[in-house]
C-alpha cells in the first residue's frame, strides 16, 4: 500500500499540521494555488511531490509546473487539475482511477462510475467559514481509499 498526500489551495502558507498530517506519505500531491516555491520546499523536505499550477500561481517559479498531470502510483492512473470545472476528458473512457482537484476549496469525496473525485480542500489561509483540510489517498491493489483531515489552523 502507498499512502499519498493530497494538498491543494495553500497559497503561499504551509500550515506546520499540515506537515504533520503529511509525515510519513510516499508520495505528495498538490492539486494547484500553490501560491509560491516555498511551499513546495517545504513539502519536498517530508516526500516527493507532483503539483500542477492553479490560477493564482503566477510569475518564473510556477512556469515549470504544468496545468494538468497524468500520474501513475500504485497502480492507479491518476489525473491533476486545479479546477474540475476545466476537465476536457472523459476519465471513463481515459482508464482514471482517481481525478484529483482542488480551486473550489471544499474537500469533496465521491465516486461517479467508478471513478474517484477527491478535492483536499485548501489548507492555506481560512477562505469565509470554509473548514482547513487536506487529504490522505491509501493505494491499495483495490480501490483507493480517500480520507479527509481537518487541520486545527485558525486564520
Amino acid at each position: 500500500m502507498l499512502k499519498i498526500g493530497v494538498i491543494s489551495d495553500t497559497h503561499g502558507l504551509l500550515r506546520p499540521e499540515a506537515g504533520q498530517r503529511l509525515a510519513g506519505v510516499t508520495h505528495i500531491i498538490h492539486a494547484g494555488d500553490i501560491g509560491g516555491p516555498n511551499v513546495l520546499d517545504g513539502l519536498r523536505r517530508i516526500a516527493p511531490v507532483i503539483a500542477i499550477r492553479g490560477n493564482v500561481d503566477k510569475g518564473q517559479w510556477a512556469e515549470n509546473y504544468p496545468d494538468t498531470q497524468m500520474v501513475r502510483l500504485g497502480g492507479h492512473s491518476i489525473y491533476v487539475l486545479h479546477d474540475i470545472h476545466e476537465l476536457q476528458l472523459d476519465p471513463v473512457s481515459c482508464g482514471i482511477d482517481v481525478v484529483i482537484s482542488g480551486h473550489s476549496h471544499r474537500p469533496l469525496i465521491e465516486t461517479v462510475s467508478g471513478v474517484l473525485y477527491l478535492n483536499p480542500g485548501s489548507a492555506g489561509p481560512r477562505r469565509f467559514n470554509l473548514p482547513i483540510t487536506l487529504a490522505t489517498l491509501d493505494l491499495t491493489a483495490s480501490d483507493p481509499r480517500p480520507l479527509i483531515h481537518h487541520l486545527a489552523g485558525t486564520g
